[in-house]
């Protein structure tokens, strides 16, 4: 399968650039796999399609304000530097911008030299690996001297930055959030669980390759980036319950499925496991772990839509995106829903 099977033109202004102002206020398109039917609803709607015994699965990873920008010590020359992930202690793995511009041994300083970071290494595509330097807390710092790293289609400030997390997000560590969660209430999910529908947690800390293009016109020949995960014993006891009986594995958002598909693929049932997945997920595959995906409307040829497109088919999706263009949905990080069941 090639990677022009995913394209589509979005109009510009479809791209949503601000959140709405009600979490659970956005427009939900509802796919039904087995009638390959498409209905269009609200998302507060989503309890409509819940089953008691269903559990909901959600990545509660915490986006870090990732985003530094700070002057070179020997220049004064403006660096931005943007937190991939943590490599051991204060070494981590940043993109640097301009790369040229940040060789190794040369050091930036952040908030009047509150914080500064050595560049060690240099990696592929403005990647390098810094030490950081500072007093205190790290995670206080960042919190102080960070920007929230919004995705690239995203022109707008935001003004709050919490509404770039999820209102469960737990676990820092992404350099993006988990998008398909940023739907739900701290209510809806009261009402969710009320029903009878168990809610599970999860962590993948989102990397930024989430954005890059696939670059190859073969899928089979796109190497997958990878993003560290966590399951633990209670979500793992949880899921095979719910499997033993007879309910659905609702998966909220492509981070999510990407963990359990990872812990399903290695070891034929869900246990508590950690470590780095490169899973890359595209027509055909087969799934053994979700029954269900709630997730967004996602750039075209990206990795995100193929991963979609393998849980329905991609004739369906590529349909059912023309028909969100057409209903004037919005789409990406800050867009409309998608339930497929």
């Amino acid at each position: 399968m090639r990677v022009e099977d995913f394209d589509f033109e979005l109009p510009e202004e479809l791209i949503a650039q601000t959140p709405l102002k009600e979490r659970a206020s956005s427009k939900m398109m509802v796919i039904d796999r087995e009638e390959e039917s498409v209905s269009h609803k609200r998302f507060a709607d989503v309890t409509n399609y819940l089953n008691p015994g269903d559990c909901l699965v959600l990545n509660n990873t915490k986006v870090l304000p990732a985003r530094l920008l700070g002057v070179k010590e020997e220049t004064g020359a403006n660096i931005e530097l943007l937190l991939l992930h943590q490599i051991e202690g204060d070494r981590w793995e940043v993109l640097a911008k301009p790369a040229k511009k940040f060789k190794e041994g040369a050091t930036v300083s952040f908030g009047d030299g509150l914080l500064s970071a050595t560049c060690i290494e240099s990696l592929d595509q403005g990647g390098k690996v810094v030490e950081f330097h500072y007093d205190g807390i790290f995670l206080e710092v960042l919190n102080e001297l960070g920007e929230m790293p919004l995705p690239p289609y995203i022109k707008e400030q935001l003004d709050d930055q919490e509404r770039y997390q999820t209102v469960y997000a737990e676990e820092s560590g992404s350099a993006a959030a988990p998008t398909a969660g940023l739907h739900f209430t701290e209510e809806l999910l009261q009402q969710i669980k009320a029903k009878g529908v168990n809610v599970a947690y999860l962590t993948l800390h989102v990397g930024l390759g989430t954005f890059r293009p696939v670059q190859v016109d073969n899928l089979e020949e796109h190497d997958m980036h990878a993003e560290y995960y966590r399951l633990s014993e209670d979500t793992a006891n949880l899921l095979t319950e719910t499997k033993a009986n007879g309910g659905r594995v609702v998966a909220v958002g492509t981070t999510s499925i990407r963990t359990l598909e990872t812990v399903m693929r290695d070891y034929d049932e869900f246990r508590a496991v950690s470590g780095w997945t490169d899973i890359f997920i595209y027509p055909p595959y087969q799934f053994k772990a979700v029954d269900g995906l709630i997730t967004n409307f996602h750039l075209p040829k990206s990795t995100l839509i193929m991963l979609v497109s393998a849980f329905s088919t991609k004739e369906l999706i590529m349909s059912a995106y023309q028909e969100a263009i057409e209903q004037r949905y919005r789409f990406f990080s800050f867009g409309d829903a998608m339930l497929i069941l």
